[in-house]
């Protein structure tokens, strides 16, 4: 059928079809406006495991989430289409994942890997297995891109993106990161994976076009990084300078608004879930204490749709499933969200947000 036949006959108040794609929708690639990528991999963590998951946990719980958003009641006549991952990129993520324990292990007992032939063999061998899906995922985002699509990415761990950038910077030659996370990510080649999920910022920043980097929520950093957000084009709003302006009386709208003020004229937005309170995904890889609530973040992200910035693309990362689904019913109502606010920036037709009289 075609796409105009589909929206004559599919009924957004049913289940989510079951052999249909992300929230249940029954458009093709070719049928859909956004893209989204998915990306099976968590090669560096090191703490909890199983972001590499969340791509599948998020999918799963998608056709949970109503099609009616209060803010963009058309975003899904738009069509968004889960990509297939390559099959190789989830076997080389548990592949070289194992091959990355040791190593951590060692540098945990104060070792030297350097002094180690085996483990700094498989350390360049994880560094080289990373460059290569840094340049298939920069390959397959700009394969969608050409063809007019919009196209965000899921990660997978924090270092995922890193090739989405790239493939970005081939289209707009200045943007900037908008970063929501408990984590400045601006280690250089921690525990000496170059392609860290926690140096994906300091790896953005060797990008030229990315202009700025504008951070949130943050609450958790090093010595290195501290020195690195000081003399690079880098803005810190920590959790805790955000808190103290709350309790002082400053509100979220005007924070909000002093954030967006900073960034330039065409963002990109990087969500990594650990950003917000610890409840709402209880099995991200790096929990920590403090953050912001889910609504404080959609908000944010709305009002920056409302603005002039341009929204040119997101990564959702970090979501990694529990025993049961509540990570993943999360990961796919922001998705969801950030998907109508990436497709509100670009002025495509989301609808008018449903207003309710009392």
């Amino acid at each position: 059928m075609t796409k105009e036949q589909i929206l004559e006959n599919f009924d957004p108040s049913q289940p989510g079809l079951a052999d249909a794609t992300v929230f249940g929708l029954p458009f093709s690639a070719d049928q859909s406006e956004i893209i989204v990528i998915p990306v099976p991999w968590e090669v560096t963590v090191s703490y909890g495991a199983g972001a590499s998951e969340g791509p599948e946990a998020i999918m799963e719980a998608s056709f949970q989430v109503d099609l009616n958003h209060q803010e963009f009641p058309e975003l899904w006549k738009l069509g968004i289409y889960m990509d297939e991952a390559p099959e190789h990129w989830n076997k080389n993520s548990h592949k070289f994942k194992g091959l990355a324990q040791p190593i951590i292990e060692a540098l945990e007992a104060g070792e030297d890997v350097s002094t180690f032939p085996a483990l700094q063999s498989d350390l360049d061998k994880i560094n080289k297995a990373c460059a290569a899906m840094n340049e298939e995922v920069k390959n397959r985002t700009l394969h969608w891109m050409n063809q007019g699509k919009k196209v965000a990415l899921l990660g997978g761990d924090h270092s995922t993106p890193l090739g989405y950038y790239q493939a970005l910077a081939t289209k707009h030659e200045n943007f900037g990161i908008l970063h929501l996370d408990a984590h400045m990510d601006l280690r250089i080649a921690y525990e000496g994976f170059t392609y860290s999920h926690a140096s994906i910022m300091y790896n953005a920043l060797q990008i030229p076009q990315i202009s700025k980097i504008v951070q949130v929520g943050i609450r958790d950093f090093c010595e290195q990084e501290v020195e690195v957000a000081l003399k690079d084009r880098v803005l810190v709003h920590t959790d805790m300078d955000l808190k103290q302006e709350t309790f002082e009386g400053k509100t979220w709208e005007a924070q909000c608004d002093r954030i967006i003020a900073s960034l330039p004229e065409k963002v990109c937005v990087s969500f990594d879930i650990d950003g917000m309170y610890p409840w709402y995904c209880p099995n991200t890889g790096t929990p920590v204490p403090g953050g912001f609530s889910y609504e404080q973040a959609a908000y944010l992200l709305s009002r920056l749709a409302e603005t002039n910035k341009e929204i040119i693309g997101f990564d959702l990362v970090e979501v990694a499933p529990g025993d049961d689904d509540w990570d993943g019913n999360v990961g796919a109502r922001m998705l969801f969200h950030m998907c109508g606010v990436f497709a509100k920036s670009q002025k495509m037709k989301v609808g008018q947000k449903i207003k309710f009289n009392r």
